[in-house]
């Protein structure tokens, strides 16, 4: 399962793809919005993680983008913004899932492997 983690981060990003590596995944990682948009729109992804303050295209527009543009890829958002206005706005932009910095791996994985049976299920009712 390929994931896409857009994460501006360097110590957060090499811990995840780490965590995620040794669970068996194929983590391609993006340091900014735009970077990670690129990516998005030039390969396949099973799922992304994608934190919401990066540099140049902040993760609600790469979430708006992509899903203006049709994707049905499922988005785990990752941020320290916990309002509850921030969760909506999230969640309306697009995300499939939103978690709040700090995270315990195992609640990170946890969500991605739901989010996946979520669309594995999806494509098997079609």
């Amino acid at each position: 399962m390929r994931v896409l983690l857009i994460e501006d981060d360097a110590k957060t990003a090499r811990a995840l793809a780490s965590g995620l590596k040794g669970d068996g995944f194929e983590p391609v990682t993006a340091k900014t919005g735009e970077e990670g948009f690129f990516l998005l729109s030039r390969e396949s992804f099973d799922v992304v993680i994608l934190d919401w303050m990066l540099p140049r295209r902040d993760g609600i527009e790469v979430l708006r983008t992509l899903r203006a543009g049709g994707s049905k890829t499922p988005v785990l958002l990752l941020t320290a913004r916990d309002a509850v206005e921030d969760r909506v706005l999230g969640l309306n932009a697009g995300a499939d899932d939103y978690l709040v910095k700090p995270f315990a791996f195992a609640e990170l994985l946890a969500r991605v492997r739901a989010l996946l049976r979520r669309a594995d299920s999806g494509n098997a009712l079609r």
